[in-house]
């Protein structure tokens, strides 16, 4: 698959990414009383943004045909 997430783009995903499973994990382990689902929740979402960043691959840009790359 090309790529279609752009330097800054993939650099905001890696850090929001980061920083919402920190919020998430200290949800579920008890350091923030926000409960268990927007712990959950955070994490998977800041997990998947990590995920897509460093692959630079974004299956929802993807589908809506957005290409923030510059490759084409």
């Amino acid at each position: 698959m090309e790529n279609n997430i752009g330097a800054a783009d993939r650099r905001t995903r890696v850090v929001v990414g980061a920083m919402l499973a920190v919020v998430g994990l200290a949800t579920l382990g008890g350091l923030l009383g926000l409960g268990p689902t927007i712990g959950a929740v955070a994490t998977l979402l800041g997990v998947v943004l990590v995920a897509t960043g460093l692959v630079r691959i974004g299956l929802l840009y993807r589908l809506l045909g957005i290409d923030t790359s510059g490759s084409r």
